[in-house]
């Protein structure tokens, strides 16, 4: 059964001991930037940390934009020939999440490659913002998510009997205490 890395940015401490887990495991060195996974954090408030990794899609644009088709897809896994690449960065600039990465010490840009089927970061994050799950399991945290949106919503707009109507969630149960 294929399975997907999955990121919960709810349980994201922004500590990054992914990023250099990523470092140690692939080029030796405990550098942020040379991971394959990037925690970015936003602020003032409210504080945002999300790991950014690569999705491993199924028809991936760095792919699609690589002119010397060095992208390949594997066992689900989508990968980077360094002997094929000239390193145009094409792929870079195709990833719609941004989990290309490059760095001048590397010949050739990198990425996930879920270490061989045992991703490290997952191993090693304290808060289990990061997860290696069954693909049909992803559809669960879509769900929630989606749910999350919704909730974190202050007003909602809808059209009764041809009157647009706004609905703001602070004033739910205010209307019955007047």
């Amino acid at each position: 059964m294929p399975k997907r890395l999955s990121v919960v940015p709810e349980r994201c401490s922004g500590c990054r001991l992914c990023e250099c887990t990523c470092a140690l495991q692939h080029f030796g060195v405990s550098n942020p930037k040379k991971s394959a996974i990037r925690v970015v954090a936003l602020y003032p408030h409210p504080v945002i940390r999300m790991p950014v990794v690569c999705r491993q899609c199924a028809q991936p644009k760095c792919r699609e934009n690589c002119p010397t088709d060095a992208i390949t897809l594997e066992d689900g896994v989508v990968r980077i020939d360094a002997e094929t690449c000239v390193s145009c960065r094409q792929c870079v600039i195709s990833c719609p999440f941004g989990a290309i990465f490059v760095h001048d010490d590397i010949a050739v840009p990198f990425k996930c490659d879920l270490c061989g089927g045992h991703p490290q970061c997952v191993q090693q994050c304290p808060k289990a913002a990061l997860q290696y799950v069954p693909e049909h399991e992803l559809g669960e945290a879509n769900r929630v998510a989606a749910v999350l949106r919704y909730a974190h919503m202050k007003e909602v707009e809808y059209v009764e009997k041809g009157e647009r109507k706004k609905l703001r969630y602070a004033e739910i149960g205010r209307e019955q205490s007047e």
